[in-house]
């Protein structure tokens, strides 16, 4: 059995699979697996995954690290924070990246940054609009400032994806904070959200904790992120693949032109 976090409603877990992990009594967006939104984004047997050799080393010889990696490993029978790969969305060509919270808290380290800014240069070179699903904590810290320079990475990255004209689409989950919310989650042509997804640079409590004031209610809320600009729009789970085939469409019609100057 699984428990709805916002209504306490208890369901059969297959139950909310068929709902693409939305509670069918209050409509929350509990979080959901790669494998799971994979599933529902691509198009049936279309999915390819890139860069499956990339292994997570311990560049500043981090007490611990090894054996943290491997649990998560074990935990999500995943090899890091984030699942790259080639697709089709309703029979249009995407390359698609999609983060798992459940992988040290999606936190971003040196192989995250690699397969992300590996996923966006393609698409440059390929022409292929890209679209990213972020959730993460921030910077991998265990990395040091290896983990920081993927801000920089990726965000030149998505440069190269701007030079070329070819489109960036974003999806932030819940939650998306610290040096992804800093770096490439925050600059695609598009930058979508799911319903009550938590969205910001530090948390609530440590802003709080900072100016020793209380928020606003729903405050770093992707609702109240929407009313102060820092998203584009909301989409419901059920819509998204929809969506994405809408914004490919809209991007690319016409063709991509000239690379520009």
């Amino acid at each position: 059995m699984m428990e709805c976090p916002h209504c306490k409603t208890q369901y059969e877990r297959e139950v909310l699979l068929k709902r693409l992990m939305v509670c069918p009594d209050c409509g929350y967006h509990l979080r959901m697996d790669v494998s799971e939104r994979i599933a529902y984004l691509a198009d049936k047997d279309t999915f390819e995954e890139l860069d499956t050799t990339l292994r997570t080393m311990n560049p500043i010889q981090m007490a611990g690290y090894e054996e943290k990696v491997s649990a998560a490993e074990a935990k999500t029978s995943m090899n890091e924070a984030v699942v790259t790969g080639k697709c089709k969305i309703e029979g249009r060509d995407a390359l698609l990246g999609i983060m798992s919270f459940d992988f040290l808290g999606g936190s971003m380290g040196s192989v995250v940054g690699e397969k992300i800014s590996r996923l966006m240069l393609k698409g440059a070179a390929e022409r292929i609009p890209v679209i990213i699903y972020a959730t993460s904590g921030g910077a991998r810290m265990q990395e040091g400032l290896f983990s920081l320079m993927q801000m920089a990475k990726t965000s030149s990255a998505a440069a190269e994806l701007d030079d070329k004209g070819v489109p960036l689409f974003i999806m932030l989950c819940d939650p998306t904070t610290g040096g992804v919310t800093a770096s490439f989650a925050m600059l695609g042509d598009i930058i979508a959200a799911e319903p009550n997804a938590l969205i910001g640079f530090a948390g609530p409590r440590v802003i709080e904790g900072t100016i020793h004031q209380q928020l606003p209610e729903g405050f770093q809320r992707a609702e109240f992120q929407l009313k102060k600009g820092f998203v584009d729009c909301i989409v419901p789970r059920i819509e998204q693949k929809h969506f994405f085939a809408v914004m490919i469409d809209a991007h690319i019609n016409p063709p991509f032109g000239k690379e520009r100057k």
